[in-house]
């Protein structure tokens, strides 16, 4: 595609999100999109961001796990940059109106004290360039109208994110058992979804290792300091309405906000 048309793209995209108004998916409007050519969509963004004050702060896979696949009709997991505007406050209140249809996903969150980055990272690899692992709500968000998106379109909304809340329990990797540690969502206090780590590719470091050398296509490292989400190990549910949610992961830590209209 033409640098034209990509920034047209991204130019739709951005408008999208300012204004609130979700558009048809770029793929209806520019068939020729391929994955490829949304992930040079949403570098644009980052970079019209990062020129304009925020900041560059991780990365984040999603749609790794079966069940998020099946709900989104993806057959393939999606990834995207994380910016510090994303980020919001844990117990502080968030507005409905800020968003178009958003979704809640519980999942571990990793701060690197390492750099990653090139083909044939293994899992050593990642663990020795974790610090620490964190509980973390995300709030998928996408501009595109009804989630009607395929693998391209969610790319270039770069991987439909929303907001990202880190929870303040901290833990070492030998702390945890990431293979099989159950993660509970809850609406008002009342259990809505649950699963365990292990339906984030087995286990979310093995799924960090595989954005990272997904990413090494696109010529992208990962740094210290930077917060990388490996996906949820739930399906999202839908936040439609005021009230307060939660997401613990037994034996580890509670995530917790609330929502207004």
């Amino acid at each position: 595609m033409t640098t034209i048309a990509l920034e047209d793209i991204a130019g739709t995209l951005r408008a999208a999100r300012l204004q609130g108004q979700p558009i048809d998916a770029p793929t209806v409007t520019w068939p020729s999109l391929d994955a490829d050519a949304a992930f040079e969509v949403q570098k644009i963004n980052v970079r019209r961001a990062v020129e304009n004050g925020d900041r560059l702060v991780g990365y984040k896979l999603g749609n790794i796990a079966k069940v998020m696949q099946d709900a989104f009709g993806l057959d393939q997991p999606d990834y995207g940059h994380l910016l510090a505007s994303s980020f919001a406050y844990e117990g502080t209140t968030l507005k409905l109106s800020t968003f178009i249809e958003p979704f809640v996903e519980l999942e571990p969150a990793f701060v690197l004290k390492g750099h990653l980055g090139g083909r044939n990272t293994t899992i050593a690899d990642v663990i020795n360039a974790i610090d620490y692992a964190l509980p973390a709500i995300e709030i998928i968000d996408s501009r595109v109208k009804n989630w009607a998106i395929g693998l391209p379109d969610t790319l270039a909304d770069n991987g439909s994110t929303g907001a990202i809340l880190l929870g303040g329990t901290p833990r070492r990797l030998t702390d945890l058992n990431l293979r099989d540690t159950r993660g509970v969502l809850r609406f008002n206090d009342r259990e809505v979804i649950s699963g365990t780590t292990g339906n984030i590719l087995g286990n979310p470091i093995a799924a960090l290792a595989w954005l990272v050398n997904r990413l090494a296509d696109y010529d992208v490292e990962f740094e210290p300091g930077q917060v990388i989400l490996p996906g949820s190990c739930l399906q999202a549910v839908p936040m439609r309405e005021a009230g307060r949610w939660s997401g613990t992961f037994e034996g580890w830590g509670t995530v917790e906000f609330d929502v207004a209209r």
